[in-house]
């Protein structure tokens, strides 16, 4: 699907421009490189990949592609560009995972050339691009390559990509590669492609760039010894709570960090999960003998050109993963690892995803000892135990296994190859995650009900954020004003939301200047460049409900309403939702929630970020979610027939319905019977004695006497019960239990039931006596000692199968024996009853021999009578 759907935008000369490029590749003096660049070439710092640069041209000039396998540290980002650039026409577009790794990137080569950034080399970032005519290498993050490929597959003006950290296996990379793999195939075979990975997946990198493997070129590295300092927690110390990194925990991280400050030279790297535990160590730090300095993506570029070169004095650098392998930090000797890692999860049963804190990999750990190793010998402090260090996973999982995939099915979709069938995908998407993205994407009418993408799909994949967010930005600012909704839609994708996670206090912070307004205000600019303020101004909203509307226009699933008598929500996807421990929202009945998250064993997700949203907002919004339906449940032992109007799960009105559908009745009973058990039926005593007869000649006879045992009558209850005569819950009394059970006899030996299995026994007194089935394998006759005098043998059932278990009891009707062999009862047990008996009961006759007195149910003085 997706290369005949390449093949449609092929243009005419391509095949011809290919066929030179291909000529172009082997031939390349590299004569049309500046200066700088050949100099470069010529001269070549001392770095490890350099000597693997030979193999690299020539498996280029062979193949058009290569894998290049190098640790960290060993150059191959500054010095591989340069050297693919002397084997093509064009510019080289070198791709990094983050922003600021594209912009270290870049401006660590251009240093190398001697040339301010924009030169030789630039960059281009979402919001910035510093890049000029002159530009040979440009170094991109990999989600503008993916713009790029979608807006024009065949990348005009670009003779070479280099996709840098593909082991890092997030989602922009894993189809990045893909979609290039599918542009060499069909549209640029002169298309020059190098995949850069530092772990040893490097061959299955190599088997996807062709139809047989491609050269990898393996570069050894050239790490320094690295000593491990265990620091295992304090007791009683946790990593994690309900409320995310501890402090204690953090306490933890600061003073190891002390520690390796006093236990050797050079500058000290801390790795911690996210922005929050970076500014809360670097806190902590206030007053060591070093600079210490936070890195990560939401730093403006002279902060972190600040923690990503050399200083007057000893540094201590608090990190993000952003320094695992895709950024170089100079002078670093030691490495303080908090072993934790902010990863993409989705909780796909609930349509929940976010950023989820968990144990750092083996692989991971790895990487970030290895930062220490780089200029000489080092140490690093990993902040576990060496047996905790055993049972961390060996690698992180790919993104695409774990994180939500709705921006990857528009690409998808975008692309023509709505499944990613025929795509080199290192791991195809998991179904369920991806037909959960596929009804995203169908709510947002961004995709078809065939997976297609629509022109508002083509619409909201040309916003540089989230689809959710896209379609909140597109469509509050009819609602709300552009500007708002881009305020809006900025603080929720540039992840600068406030303290306890008030929505509308965190976009009055950002506008009055507050912590993260710098980036927010950039993205704001960027994104109001996408849609324009309305012609007819919307009605005006208070900036609380503005923010509640643009959040639930990006986040319809998790509009929540406040449950009856509670403090806890429903969310319109179906997940319950509490506020954060302490906090509550007084009088607000219905919240638009941003961010939750869930862990392993709680039953409610918890919310992190939200704002107010009133009910005809939340109507509006997710419209995609109203509906009303007819339902028939059972509940509480009967059935209920409503006509109920839901938005999602949240019901909103429900009123009795008349006449429920007989299907829809007989399917809540059978559902309720599973349940609640056979039990829920009006069981009236005669159906009860009817069934325990009938379980009783199962057992005693088999075929073809029924089972009639619980499992057995809910498998077939459709087949002995005639549910057509329910309609509501009070006709539930009126079904006739005997005679479905009567149904089920088989024929013609139904004839015989009162024969095989008899109701009543009447015993020598005249008395018709009710047997007891309650036992299938051991009826029952409790009967008054008198009134079977003369009885000599035990009276038998089925056929003379089963002998009745005769329960012998006294005129006060108390247990005197039970036998189920009569004739040895008077033989030898009788005449000790006997000698207790008459004294306590003179008025009953207890005759010497049992066998020929006459029996009764009658006393002395009446049977005189």
């Amino acid at each position: 699907m997706a290369r005949a759907h390449l093949r449609c935008r092929r243009a005419p000369h391509a095949a011809a421009r290919a066929a030179d490029g291909a000529r172009r590749v082997a031939g390349l003096s590299g004569a049309d490189l500046s200066g700088a660049l050949q100099r470069l070439l010529a001269d070549p710092p001392d770095l490890p990949v350099v000597g693997g640069l030979d193999a690299l041209r020539a498996a280029l000039a062979e193949r058009g592609s290569a894998v290049v396998q190098a640790p960290p540290g060993t150059g191959k980002t500054t010095m591989v560009p340069p050297a693919v650039a002397a084997l093509c026409e064009g510019r080289v577009v070198v791709t990094q995972p983050r922003r600021i790794a594209a912009r270290a990137a870049a401006r660590r080569l251009a240093s190398l050339l001697g040339e301010p950034v924009g030169q030789t080399v630039g960059y281009a970032v979402r919001g910035e691009r510093r890049t000029s005519a002159a530009t040979r290498i440009e170094v991109v993050t990999t989600g503008l390559l993916l713009r790029r490929l979608q807006r024009d597959p065949e990348l005009p003006g670009v003779g070479a990509v280099v996709l840098d950290e593909v082991h890092e296996r997030g989602l922009d990379a894993d189809l990045a590669l893909a979609l290039l793999v599918d542009v060499r195939a069909v549209l640029r075979e002169d298309l020059l492609l190098v995949a850069m990975s530092a772990t040893v997946e490097a061959g299955r990198t190599a088997a996807l760039l062709g139809e047989r493997p491609v050269p990898v070129v393996d570069v050894p590295g050239a790490l320094h010894p690295v000593e491990r300092r265990w620091a295992p927690l304090p007791p009683g110390v946790q990593r994690l709570d309900d409320r995310g990194v501890t402090p204690a925990f953090l306490d933890h991280v600061a003073a190891t960090t002390r520690v390796a400050l006093g236990e050797g030279s050079g500058d000290v790297l801390v790795f911690v999960p996210g922005v929050a535990e970076v500014d809360g160590v670097v806190r902590r730090l206030a007053g060591v003998e070093a600079d210490v300095r936070p890195l990560h993506g939401r730093l403006g570029g002279e902060q972190q050109d600040l923690a990503l070169g050399p200083g007057p004095r000893r540094r201590v650098v608090v990190s993000t993963a952003v320094a695992e392998s895709s950024l170089t930090v100079p002078g670093v000797r030691s490495v303080v690892d908090a072993g934790l890692s902010r990863e993409p999860r989705t909780d796909h049963r609930r349509g929940l995803g976010g950023l989820v804190t968990v144990r750092v990999s083996r692989a991971g750990a790895e990487q970030r000892a290895g930062r220490a190793g780089r200029e000489g010998p080092g140490r690093v402090h990993p902040c576990w135990s060496e047996a905790e260090h055993a049972h961390l996973p060996a690698h992180p999982e790919p993104e695409i296994a774990v994180a939500d995939l709705t921006g990857l099915a528009l690409e998808l979709a975008v692309w023509g190859s709505p499944d990613g069938a025929g795509l080199a995908l290192m791991d195809p998407p998991p179904a369920p995650a991806l037909a959960t993205a596929r009804a995203t994407l169908t709510d947002l009418g961004a995709v078809d009900a065939a997976g297609q993408v629509t022109d508002r799909g083509r619409a909201i994949a040309g916003v540089p954020v989230d689809p959710r967010l896209a379609r909140a930005l597109l469509d509050g600012a009819a609602l709300v004003g552009a500007k708002r909704a881009a305020e809006v839609v900025a603080m929720l994708s540039e992840d600068v939301r406030p303290p306890g996670g008030d929505l509308v206090a965190g976009l009055r912070s950002l506008r009055r200047g507050g912590p993260g307004s710098g980036p927010w205000r950039a993205a704001v600019q960027r994104l109001s460049g996408y849609v324009e303020e309305p012609r007819s101004p919307a009605e005006r909203l208070t900036d609380d409900l503005a923010v509640g509307l643009v959040v639930a226009l990006a986040h319809p699933d998790r509009v929540a309403r406040r449950r009856p008598g509670g403090t806890a929500y429903l969310m319109v996807g179906g997940t319950g939702a509490t506020l954060p421990r302490g906090e509550s929202a007084p009088g607000l009945e219905w919240l638009a929630v941003a961010d939750v998250d869930r862990r392993a064993g709680e039953r409610e997700a918890r919310v992190r970020s939200a704002a107010p949203i009133d009910a005809d907002l939340a109507l509006e919004a997710a419209a995609a979610r109203w509906g009303e339906d007819d339902e028939v449940t059972w509940r509480e032992g009967r059935v209920v027939a409503r006509r109920v109007t839901r938005l999602g799960a949240i019901e909103l009105a429900s009123s009795p319905l008349a006449e429920p559908p007989v299907e829809a009745v007989g399917a809540a009973v059978r559902e309720g019977l599973r349940r609640d058990g056979l039990d829920a039926l009006p069981w009236k005593e005669s159906a009860r004695e009817l069934r325990a007869r009938l379980a009783f000649l199962h057992a005693a006879v088999g075929e073809p006497w029924p089972d009639v045992g619980d499992e057995a009558l809910l498998a077939g209850v459709d087949s002995w019960l005639d549910l057509s005569r329910v309609r509501s819950g009070r006709d539930l009394a009126r079904l006739d239990v005997v005679s479905g059970l009567r149904g089920l006899l088989p024929w013609p030996e139904a004839a015989r039931l009162d024969e095989l299995a008899p109701e009543r026994v009447v015993v020598p007194s005249g008395s018709a006596v009710r047997v007891d089935y309650a036992d299938p394998g051991q009826p029952v006759l409790a009967v008054k000692l008198q009134e079977v005098f003369g009885w000599a043998a035990t009276p038998r059932l089925a056929d003379g199968r089963v002998p009745l278990l005769l329960h012998l009891l006294s005129p006060a009707r108390r247990p005197l024996a039970v036998t189920a062999d009569l004739a040895s009862f008077w033989e030898s047990a009788y005449p000790a009853v006997r000698g207790e008996m008459r004294g306590r009961y003179p008025r009953h006759p207890w005759p010497e021999d049992p066998w020929s007195a006459p029996a009764t149910a009658r006393t002395k003085r009446r049977d005189s009578t």
